[in-house]
C-alpha cells in the first residue's frame, strides 16, 4: 500500500502559493551556503588568524552547534509568535551575523559572527511548517522536495561561492550579506504564514542543557587526538557530555512544553528518518570537509579554493537538476526509499575516493556521485520526518529531523579535525563518511519497510 501523505491545510489557498514556496527555497538554500562556503576557506583562515587547523574549524562546527540549539527552539517560537516572524527574525540574524564576519580581523570577532549565523538554520523547518499550511494536498510532496532539495543546492553553492571569491574571506560574507537582504526582502513580500499561534513557554532549560552537552561532546572529540583519548581531560568532557544528555533527557520528559519531544525521535514512524538524518549529515559535511581539505593539501593536490569549487561544480549541477524534478520522483517512489538511495550513493562517493584519489579526475567522479546522492537523499529527508506524524506535529518533527542532522553535520567537523591530529590521514576521513552514509541507507531502507502499511493521520 502506497504511503499516503498527511493533507496540509483545509484552508483553500486564495492565491498561488508556489511564488511564497520558490522564496522559501532560496531563503532555505542560504542556510546551508553560508555554512559550506566556510569550508574550503579553513585553511585560508588558519593563515590569516594565525590560528591552529583545530581551532578555525570551530568557526565551522560552534555554527553548526547553534544551529542544532535554535531549529527547535525558533520552531516553536514560530507555533506561538508565528512562523513568518521567526524566519524573517532568523534572515535578519543572519544579515548582522555576514556583517561582523565580513569585518572580522580576529578568529574570535569571527566565531561570535558565525554564532550569530547560525540561527538560520531554523529556516528549514519553519519553512515546511509554512509550505505544509499553505500548498494543497496534491502538491505537497512535491512542494517540501523543492524546499528540501535546494538545502542540497545551497550547500554546493557555497564551495563555489568561496572558489570565486578568491578565497578572500571578506568578500564572501559581504556576497552572503547581500544575497541574505534580497532572500529576506523577498520572503517579507510574498510569504504569509495562515496558522493561527498557539500559547505556550520556550524551554529555555532544555535548549542550555542540549547547548552544553553538545559542548562537551564535541570539545572532546576534536580534542582527542591532541589530548589523548584517554587523557582526565578528554575523558572529563565525554563523561560530563554523558551526565548533562541524561540531565537533559530527564528534563524534557518532565517538561510539559519541552524543547525535543523524545517520543517524537524514537517512534517507529520517525525514527527511520531521525537516524538516517543523521548520519546522512555526518556523511555529508565529512566527505565535504574531507574533499576540501584534501584538495588544499600539500598531500593532495595543493590547490587553491577556486580550484576546490571547481572539482565541487558537479554535485551542484547534479543537485540543481535532481531538485527540478524531486517532486515528480517523490509521486512515484517513497520518501524512504529516496533517501536510502541517497545515503549509499554518498557512502559510494566517499568509498571512491578510499580506494582511488591519486589525480584530479577521482575528485570529480566522486563530486558528481555526491551531487546524485544528496540530491535524491535530501530531497526526501522532510517528507520522510512528517509523513507518519499528525499535521499538528509537522513543525515539531521537522526541527527534530533538522536538529539530527545538524548534529551529525557539526560531529563531522570535531571527527575530522581528531583523525588529523592523530595522523589517521585523508582516506580514514572518507572511510568514515562512507560508513556513515551505507548505515543510513540501511536504516531508511529498513524502516521505510516497517512503516510500509502505515497512513497519515488524518486532520480530522
Amino acid at each position: 500500500m502506497a504511503t499516503v501523505v498527511a493533507p496540509a491545510s483545509r484552508e483553500t489557498p486564495t492565491r498561488n502559493p508556489w511564488p511564497a514556496v520558490i522564496a522559501l527555497s532560496i531563503a532555505a538554500s542560504i542556510a546551508s551556503l553560508q555554512n559550506t562556503a566556510v569550508v574550503p576557506l579553513l585553511p585560508l583562515l588558519q593563515r590569516e588568524l594565525n590560528a591552529s587547523l583545530s581551532a578555525v574549524t570551530w568557526t565551522l562546527t560552534l555554527s553548526l552547534l547553534v544551529s542544532a540549539v535554535a531549529t527547535p527552539l525558533l520552531s516553536r517560537f514560530g507555533d506561538m509568535y508565528g512562523r513568518r516572524r521567526m524566519i524573517l527574525i532568523a534572515l535578519v540574524l543572519l544579515v548582522i551575523g555576514s556583517v561582523m564576519a565580513a569585518l572580522a580581523t580576529s578568529l574570535a570577532w569571527l566565531i561570535v559572527a558565525r554564532v550569530l549565523q547560525g540561527f538560520v538554520a531554523a529556516l528549514v523547518p519553519l519553512s515546511i511548517g509554512v509550505v505544509r499550511a499553505t500548498l494543497p494536498r496534491n502538491q505537497l510532496a512535491t512542494g517540501i522536495g523543492v524546499l528540501s532539495a535546494t538545502m542540497g543546492v545551497g550547500s554546493g553553492g557555497g564551495m563555489i561561492l568561496a572558489g570565486l571569491a578568491s578565497g578572500d574571506f571578506h568578500l564572501v560574507f559581504w556576497i552572503v550579506t547581500g544575497i541574505s537582504l534580497v532572500a529576506g526582502t523577498v520572503v517579507a513580500f510574498l510569504v504569509r504564514d495562515s496558522a493561527p499561534p498557539v500559547k505556550g513557554r520556550p524551554d529555555l532549560p532544555g535548549a542550555a542543557l542540549l547547548t552544553a552537552w553538545l559542548v562537551a561532546l564535541l570539545l572532546g572529540v576534536s580534542q582527542g587526538g591532541s589530548w589523548g583519548w584517554t587523557s582526565p581531560g578528554v575523558l572529563g568532557l565525554f563523561g560530563a557530555a554523558v551526565v548533562l544528555a541524561v540531565v537533559w533527557v530527564l528534563v524534557e520528559r518532565r517538561v510539559a512544553e519541552p524543547l525535543v519531544e523524545m517520543a517524537m525521535l524514537v517512534q517507529r514512524g520517525t525514527v527511520g528518518a531521525t537516524v538516517s538524518s543523521m548520519l546522512l549529515g555526518f556523511s555529508f559535511f565529512t566527505l565535504l570537509t574531507g574533499m576540501s581539505g584534501f584538495a588544499q593539501a600539500p598531500e593532495g593536490f595543493s590547490a587553491t579554493t577556486l580550484e576546490v569549487g571547481i572539482y565541487l561544480l558537479p554535485s551542484t549541477l547534479f543537485m540543481l537538476v535532481i531538485s527540478l524534478f524531486a517532486g515528480r520522483i517523490m509521486r512515484r517512489v517513497r520518501a524512504s526509499s529516496m533517501v536510502a538511495a541517497g545515503s549509499l550513493i554518498t557512502g559510494l562517493a566517499a568509498l571512491w575516493l578510499v580506494a582511488e584519489h591519486d589525480a584530479p579526475a577521482h575528485l570529480y567522479v566522486a563530486s558528481s556521485l555526491m551531487g546524485i546522492g544528496l540530491g535524491v537523499g535530501y530531497a526526501a529527508l522532510g517528507t520522510m520526518a512528517v509523513e507518519h506524524v499528525d499535521p499538528g506535529k509537522t513543525a515539531v518533527a521537522a526541527g527534530v529531523n533538522a536538529l539530527v542532522r545538524i548534529v551529525g553535520g557539526s560531529v563531522a567537523g570535531a571527527a575530522i579535525a581528531a583523525v588529523l591530529a592523530a595522523g589517521g590521514g585523508y582516506p580514514w576521513v572518507f572511510g568514515a563518511a562512507a560508513g556513515a552514509g551505507v548505515v543510513a541507507a540501511l536504516f531508511a531502507a529498513g524502516f521505510g519497510y516497517l512503516n510500509r502499511g502505515i497512513t497519515a493521520p488524518s486532520t480530522h
